[in-house]
């Protein structure tokens, strides 16, 4: 028996959405269409070939000597913060360009709704503390984009 929240995630990827909003505080917000768009290009991003998937997100994080503040979001635990700094040490820029280009989102303003969005959307698709095949990403990203 799979992690019930991929699974649901799998079937209604707006599941993600409104999970993340709700935990946010930003459900109803005025600014949840932008925060729909960042979400999107979040996933965008994670899922880029310059990122890799969770997986590469793991190791661009390990590699600045941030490992510890992803395996809180990934693990079971309290999901540590992240500042806009250690997030722009982290971020392949190309790839974030890109993607906020797409959305229509000015790329410091993506970088700083994703300071406060990645860490649950990380979280929410490592329910069970494993990172999900880059499969289950890309099925994701596309209801996100779908469901807008």
């Amino acid at each position: 028996m799979g992690p019930p929240a991929v699974s649901d995630s799998k079937e209604n990827p707006m599941g993600l959405f409104d999970e993340v909003m709700a935990v946010t505080g930003l459900t109803g917000s005025a600014q949840s269409s932008q925060h729909a768009g960042a979400l999107s290009a979040i996933m965008e991003y994670v899922n880029s070939p310059q990122v890799g998937g969770l997986s590469g997100l793991q190791q661009k994080f390990q590699e600045k000597g941030l490992g510890g503040v992803m395996s809180s979001w990934t693990g079971t635990g309290q999901n540590l913060p992240v500042s806009v700094e250690q997030l722009q040490s982290v971020l392949h820029s190309g790839a974030l360009e890109q993607v906020a280009a797409k959305a229509g989102i000015d790329p410091s303003q993506l970088t700083l709704m994703m300071s406060t969005l990645l860490p649950h959307v990380v979280d929410k698709l490592t329910p069970s503390g494993e990172v999900p095949e880059s499969g289950v990403l890309t099925q994701l990203m596309r209801g996100l984009a779908a469901g807008q």
